[in-house]
This record gives structure tokens, C-alpha cells and sequence, in this order.
């Protein structure tokens, strides 16, 4: 049985720009308790509000999902996004496809380049920890031998990679432009590792 949270996001995914009372007429709930679930469904980033001009007066309030509350149900953008892979593959060479991912990942990496101008290695490595989070990674890293060792926990990838293993290139890509160091990948979970572990080693300074 669905959760009061969970009829209200899917109202809202049926019928966005919802106000409160129109959630509270589609689940059967008082206002004051929609209102409640909207702040904390707004807290936990599914939902945000919208103010809409509706006639003279004051503009009301309407409730959107955001991009992270629309993940929270099924869709087809895996199945879509295999099958797109697939194609690519048999009209383009292979080389050419694991340098369209490796641009992909430049691309990115050129958004924060301002971002990490002047911070050490390891400020660079909290950086793309958070980064990588935003995209939808679990990232750890450790310094072990002299050495930083980044672990991804957990990758949105994996299920696309098992398919087609290319698209790993993003994230090691992404991580080598970020440290301005090659990440060498040790550990994969495609190849049965708990995680997938980059090391990087880094530059010793001359004296």
C-alpha cells in the first residue's frame, strides 16, 4: 500500500503545477497535512514550489517535482539509453565511441575548472567526491602507500556498463582531468570487484 508521501509525488508526477488543495482532493487528505508533507518532501530535494499568476491578485503557489523526485519512479531512460548505445556502437568505430564518452567527461571536467583552480590534492579529491556525488556516485578515498586511492561505493553507470563497459570511461576520465593526474583503474565492479578503485599517484615535489 502507498505511503501519503508517495500518492502526493505521484499526483504530482501525474499532474504538475499542483496547488495544496488540489493535492489534498487527489490523495483525501486535510490541507494541513499536505502542507506538512510538502515541506518535507521540498527538504529531501523531490518537490519544489512555483509561483504562478493566476488572474488578479496574488500569484499562488504550485508544487513541481524536481529532476531527483521524477528518478524516484520507473521509467524507461535505461532501457532507452542501452538501446541508443547499441546503435552508436554498430554505425560508429569503437574508438570513436570511447572518445565520445571521454569528451563527454572533458566537457564536464571544464565546467568546475574555475572551481578548483589553486586547492591542493587532497581539496581536489573532496571536490570531485562531491561532484561525483551530484551525478549520482558514492565516493570514498584514502591515501594508502603514498598513494590516493578512490573507491566509488556505488555508480548510476552499472547497469548501462554491464552492457556496455565504454561507458566507465566518464567517471575515470572525469577524475584524471579533476586531479590533473592519471587515475589507474585496479578494481572494477564489472569485473566482479566489491567497487570500482582508481589510484593515483601523485607528483612528488622537487626539493
Amino acid at each position: 500500500m502507498k505511503s501519503t508521501r508517495d500518492k502526493i509525488l505521484q499526483s504530482l508526477l501525474k499532474k504538475p503545477k499542483s496547488t495544496i488543495n488540489d493535492l489534498a482532493e487527489a490523495v483525501g487528505i486535510n490541507p494541513i497535512s499536505v502542507r506538512h508533507h510538502l515541506t518535507n518532501l521540498q527538504m529531501e530535494g523531490l518537490v519544489e514550489s512555483q509561483e504562478e499568476r493566476h488572474g488578479v491578485g496574488r500569484p499562488r503557489l504550485v508544487y513541481v517535482l524536481t529532476d531527483e523526485g521524477m528518478e524516484h519512479f520507473p521509467t524507461r531512460y535505461l532501457r532507452l539509453t542501452t538501446r541508443l548505445i547499441s546503435q552508436m556502437k554498430e554505425t560508429i568505430p569503437g574508438p570513436m565511441v570511447s572518445k565520445l564518452f571521454g569528451q563527454i567527461a572533458e566537457d564536464l571536467a571544464n565546467e568546475y575548472v574555475n572551481d578548483i583552480k589553486g586547492l591542493s590534492m587532497e581539496e581536489r579529491l573532496d571536490f570531485v567526491k562531491e561532484m561525483l556525488a551530484q551525478e549520482g556516485f558514492t565516493v570514498e578515498w584514502e591515501k594508502k602507500d603514498g598513494q590516493y586511492q578512490i573507491h566509488e561505493i556505488s555508480c548510476p553507470y552499472y547497469q548501462i556498463g554491464v552492457a556496455h563497459p565504454e561507458v566507465c570511461t566518464v567517471d575515470q576520465t572525469l577524475i584524471s582531468k579533476m586531479l590533473a593526474l592519471p587515475a589507474n583503474k585496479v578494481q572494477c565492479i564489472l569485473s566482479g570487484g566489491a567497487y570500482c578503485t582508481y589510484v593515483v599517484q601523485p607528483i612528488e615535489k622537487t626539493k
